[in-house]
């Protein structure tokens, strides 16, 4: 089951508790204070795995502890260090404090891993406070408490590519069209009610990731529909597949499609529709769909590449004005074999 948003309350170990111990022994005039302190309190950890592509296993356990470390012992005794508790996350994780808001951790990179409590120092034994004045201490330090925070998790889906469109543009299709992916697609809108990725291959070595989310609605930023929901996953991208419905049956006019998710994304955030855009005209086999198509071009002030999702025409088109979209994007963009 996919889950992007989870809020879960972490508590590193407490530290050990110092000993209070005296060296006896047989044939040993002075022994002397011996108490060891005690061990540290293990850290709680995130580590980026992915093999991971959900929050749900954190939902599912909302209360987690990393062990305490162990209590110090006689004969200079140190006790054990707690184990970290080590919570793998889906690549693309976003960490908040529950109580400011404040961003605590972004791991975004595969294998990163980020510390979010530490366990708590364990305490002195009285062998740490024997002096030649105080040479029978009876005093040791309890450990102290680990860290405790509560924090929200959001998971931001990391791809080159996002599509975007009203519903039912045919964006599942067109990602089915080209990868492996296997999103539902229907004739009803908001067939797709999670975010899907796709591997699309494009030219002989060049791999590039799509994700497809919901599709968006007028007062989307303000709740209406599911895409608000899901557009934080697209943030990440580094393009824009702006798909739109060319044919006369469309949900909106071409024109009035595109104007009203451009709005949407504008509302949401100034940094989303401020991303490179492939206009796509979506459906152009079917008639009617020309008059759609000019629609498009004025009110997009820009060519549509002219895309048939269901037949599978105009798809080389498509990739190759969205690489080189990329290229235009990030001139560092790495199109060498074996980048994914």
């Amino acid at each position: 089951m996919f889950r992007d948003e989870v809020e879960i309350e972490l508590r590193a170990g407490d530290g050990g508790r110092g000993c209070v111990s005296f060296r006896r022994e047989k044939f040993v005039p002075r022994g002397g204070p011996d108490g060891g302190d005690g061990g540290d309190g293990g850290d709680v950890i995130l580590a980026c795995d992915p093999s991971v592509n959900t929050l749900y296993d954190l939902a599912s356990t909302p209360k987690l502890s990393a062990e305490p470390g162990r209590p110090g012992e006689g004969k200079n005794c140190h006790g054990r260090r707690g184990k970290d508790l080590v919570l793998r996350v889906a690549v693309g994780t976003v960490v908040f404090d529950t109580a400011s808001g404040r961003q605590v951790a972004d791991l975004a990179e595969i294998g990163q891993k980020v510390v979010i409590v530490r366990g708590g120092k364990g305490g002195r034994g009285n062998k740490f406070f024997a002096t030649a004045t105080h040479q029978v201490p009876r005093e040791a330090e309890d450990g102290q408490q680990g860290e405790r925070l509560r924090l929200r998790l959001e998971l931001k889906l990391i791809a080159d590519v996002g599509l975007v469109g009203l519903p039912n543009a045919g964006k599942s299709t067109l990602l089915a069209r080209i990868s492996a992916a296997r999103p539902k697609i229907a004739d009803y809108p908001f067939t797709t009610l999670e975010p899907h990725l796709g591997i699309v291959r494009v030219g002989e070595y060049e791999r590039l990731v799509f994700a497809d989310i919901p599709g968006l609605i007028e007062g989307a930023h303000d709740g209406h529909g599911l895409g608000d929901k899901f557009l934080r996953h697209i943030e990440r991208t580094r393009v824009l597949v702006h798909l739109v419905d060319a044919s006369p049956h469309g949900v909106l006019p071409p024109d009035q499609a595109y104007r009203t998710v451009r709005n949407e994304l504008a509302e949401y955030s100034e940094g989303l529709a401020s991303k490179p855009e492939v206009v796509v005209a979506n459906q152009v086999d079917i008639p009617g769909a020309e008059g759609g198509i000019l629609r498009l071009a004025a009110e997009a002030g820009r060519e549509p590449v002219r895309l048939s999702g269901f037949r599978g025409d105009g798809i080389p088109d498509l990739l190759k004005a969205v690489l080189a979209a990329l290229h235009a994007a990030s001139p560092g963009f790495d199109d060498s074999p074996g980048r994914c």
